[in-house]
């Protein structure tokens, strides 16, 4: 079996909290992950979203586009009016040849505020959830048809958070799924879980770690996502607490093939991206060999 490694941008510059952003260059940016051993990257804010210019930028450093966050607002939106906002993302992915558009649901989600505590999140029926994924199966459908599928992004502070919440989306769409293991310990589910329930679903995939002490020492009903982040909830693996042998062996017993993406924001003054890019890289490979995969150079 194939895998890819790729990585997130996060880890250098953060697009909710101006103050963990290390203050490098795109190419820096790349050039450290390509150092680190990566050969793909999520894009962020400091990508221009013409390949004409990026094309020579990522040739430069050997990285592909390997996936890129798209602010949803299914929820509460209109489906012709998100073909209209995801169109330039959706053209841009295509010309680089990425293998989806990670589809985060921003609407009603308090990820972005930092004085809305995790207990606030929004909750949602089950005939809610089947109304939205509804919608967001013909979304789905759609760019999928067109050339560029997406990948649902299960995320904490948002609609779908928990793993019961993701049980009901996918029993109530078909849009594929983006697994991150971070997220959903963060959200208190059992990840090996998940992967049996929802593995015929799984597009893609992040490996990102949490430090459990930070997150089980979180009071829920004062603190935010983002203050989370900025006490360090997220790492790389093997910097934190989740057994990413067991993670991959099981998604390489399900036959994955695929992006395994390194997606960790944390303060990079505390926490120097390209230190935590290569602990990272060096542990994905070693779980990787033990399930048996073969990495792409």
């Amino acid at each position: 079996m194939k895998a890819k490694l790729g990585i997130a941008p996060i880890a250098w510059w953060n697009d909710d909290l101006a103050e963990l952003s290390d203050d490098v260059s795109l190419e820096e940016c790349l050039r450290q992950a390509s150092v680190a051993g990566f050969t793909g990257m999520e894009t962020g804010r400091r990508f221009p979203m013409d390949m004409a210019e990026l094309g020579p930028i990522l040739a430069k450093y050997g990285i592909a586009v390997c996936g890129g966050w798209f602010s949803g607002l299914l929820l509460d939106g209109d489906i012709e009016v998100e073909k209209e906002r995801i169109a330039q993302q959706h053209a841009f992915f295509k010309a680089a040849g990425a293998p989806c558009i990670v589809y985060g649901e921003t609407a009603r989600s308090i990820q972005g505020v930092k004085s809305a505590p995790l207990a606030t999140k929004p909750k949602l029926s089950e005939a809610e959830i089947a109304v939205y994924g509804r919608k967001l199966s013909d979304f789905a459908d759609w760019c999928a048809a067109n050339g560029m599928p997406i990948s649902y992004h299960h995320h904490m502070a948002a609609a779908i958070e928990t793993e019961a919440e993701l049980d009901l989306l996918m029993k109530h769409s078909t849009v594929p799924l983006l697994f991150d293991a971070g997220h959903m310990a963060f959200a208190g589910g059992d990840n090996l879980r998940v992967i049996e329930n929802h593995w015929r679903r799984i597009s893609h995939v992040h490996t990102k770690d949490i430090r459990r002490a930070v997150v089980d020492g979180l009071d829920r009903r004062r603190e935010s996502f983002l203050d989370a982040v900025v006490k360090g909830a997220f790492t790389v693996p093997g910097d934190g607490s989740l057994d990413f042998e067991a993670i991959v062996k099981a998604l390489a017993a399900k036959g994955y093939e695929g992006w395994f993406v390194v997606e960790a924001e944390q303060d990079p003054k505390v926490s120097p991206p390209l230190d935590m890019a290569v602990k990272g890289h060096k542990e994905l490979l070693r779980v990787m060999a033990a399930a048996g995969y073969e990495v792409a150079k």
